[in-house]
């Protein structure tokens, strides 16, 4: 047989991975069944009783066949370089330093993080890059959220701006392949200066406190908070908000009720993303709002999230969707574990309060696992929806075999999520399983990027680090495709 000549620089990439990388994948450690209780299951260290995986993430060749190559090369390079503590830690400096104040530096160092992360975790620098990756991983049988990525605006000339952006962002789902975009992604923080909905949120919170204390423009919404929610970020009764500040909550409403009705004319839902919890009770009280309004029988436009590293979370989601279901309201959740762990414990800790994050990783992943079982009940029982979002695959295992066991693998209101550039192995084995996966796809300019790519940075380092039967598994490809190569 003729031998077949790659071109010199692939066939050095491809040998010099083969040197670097481990021969075989972690194993996936068997899950007992996924479900929900009313209180939080004990963390379970190690788990005996194997059952039958829904998600097969040991044929590579499979998992990655809608890979290119040089795709393969990119993202196992880019992974690689994430899972460094030290680069990371020096890019994060770097990015946070006055050194980027220099013209002349930050040109130098902007190209090497648009060639590298960027690249790798966003979906590029406008819509019209955004689409043409949204029609890529379309074509390997994923869906795309789309994330016009700005956040914490001050005034409300930004927050239009940043509505126009959005407005594109749903305006271009409409030129794409149907149903290859599962939502675009909203923050309200863009759409809604900051400082407001920090005094929204303390109000609110005072509320909670005060049940007599009067909001006059508070508007029929659902439970925000629950007995175990904290209220240390409110230590003092606050002002009544101002003539001025009640147009501007008002003007961030109509601007998020627009992006709605938007929405409803593309046909593609709209997902609002949880932030700190500051301002998350501003946020729920205006999603919340809006899905009263919005989301009618089987047609859920508006999502929200719920973050599970937080210890209320599961009583929220309780209290949320009891209410809703009394008022014929039906609501769908991207359950995610959060993004906000390092700020959350510093103003926990400068005010005296313990954190509002739970105490260890296992109690995370439990509440995590349980509120995803209680969403998948609520589907199975025919009310609500959920995006599973997770790079866990313990919690993909429980959840995908919990789904198959109740029937719900290919219903429209269960969809699987990773962030764009993460979890391959994951999305690509749910993927085969036939579920609907999706990728959080955060797009615009280099600098408007940066808080995202810091954030996952700082706060996901732990789950860039622990990637490695991502990178295994697209080693083991990458060889596997060498061998065929020159055989």
């Amino acid at each position: 047989m003729a031998t077949r000549v790659l071109p010199p620089k692939l066939l050095r990439n491809l040998r010099y991975l083969t040197r670097t990388l481990n021969s075989s994948p972690s194993s996936i450690t068997a899950v007992s069944p996924l479900k929900f209780s009313e209180k939080p299951e004990p963390a379970i260290e190690k788990i005996s009783k194997p059952t039958t995986h829904v998600l097969n993430l040991d044929d590579y060749e499979k998992l990655f066949s809608s890979l290119s190559t040089s795709k393969l090369l990119h993202a196992s390079f880019n992974l690689q370089l994430a899972a460094i503590e030290p680069i990371v830690d020096f890019g994060m400096w770097v990015m946070k330093s006055r050194l980027m104040e220099t013209d002349m530096v930050r040109d130098v160092i902007s190209r090497v993080i648009r060639h590298t992360v960027f690249e790798h975790f966003c979906a590029g620098e406008d819509i019209v890059e955004a689409t043409r990756c949204v029609r890529r991983i379309n074509e390997a049988g994923l869906r795309g959220m789309l994330d016009f990525s700005v956040e914490h605006t001050r005034d409300n000339h930004a927050c239009d701006q940043n509505f126009e952006g959005f407005l594109k962002t749903v305006e271009a789902t409409k030129s794409l392949p149907p149903s290859s975009v599962s939502s675009v992604i909203v923050k309200i923080t863009a759409i809604c200066p900051v400082d407001l909905l920090k005094r929204v949120s303390d109000l609110l919170r005072w509320q909670h406190k005060d049940p007599s204390f009067n909001l006059p423009w508070k508007q029929n919404t659902l439970p925000l908070f629950s007995d175990s929610s904290p209220l240390y970020q409110t230590v003092n009764k606050p002002e009544p908000l101002t003539p001025q500040e009640e147009h501007e909550l008002h003007l961030g409403h109509q601007r998020l009720l627009t992006l709605c009705q938007k929405c409803i004319e593309a046909d593609v839902p709209l997902t609002v993303d949880a932030e700190d919890t500051m301002l998350q009770p501003a946020i729920d009280y205006l999603t919340y709002a809006s899905a009263i309004r919005y989301n009618k029988e089987d047609n859920l436009i508006v999502y929200g999230t719920i973050q599970a590293y937080l210890k209320d979370a599961k009583d929220r989601l309780l209290l949320a969707t009891k209410a809703a279901e009394k008022m014929g309201v039906q609501l769908g959740f991207k359950v995610v574990r959060g993004a906000y762990m390092s700020s959350e414990r510093k103003l926990a800790s400068s005010l005296g309060y313990e954190s509002p994050i739970h105490n260890s990783i296992q109690e995370t992943h439990a509440c995590y696992n349980d509120c995803a079982a209680f969403m998948l009940e609520k589907i199975a029982s025919g009310s609500g929806a959920v995006i599973l979002a997770t790079h866990n695959i313990e919690s993909g295992q429980l959840a995908a075999a919990k789904a198959r066991e109740l029937g719900i693998e290919n219903v429209k209101k269960l969809e699987f999520a990773q962030l764009y550039g993460m979890s391959e192995s994951l999305s690509c084995a749910l993927r085969n399983a036939g579920f609907q996966v999706s990728k959080y796809m955060p797009f615009g300019p280099l600098k408007m990027v940066f808080p995202y790519l810091l954030r996952r940075a700082e706060e996901n380092r732990g789950l860039l680090s622990t990637s490695t039967l991502d990178r295994q598994l697209m080693r083991k490809e990458l060889k596997r495709r060498l061998k065929a190569a020159i055989l």
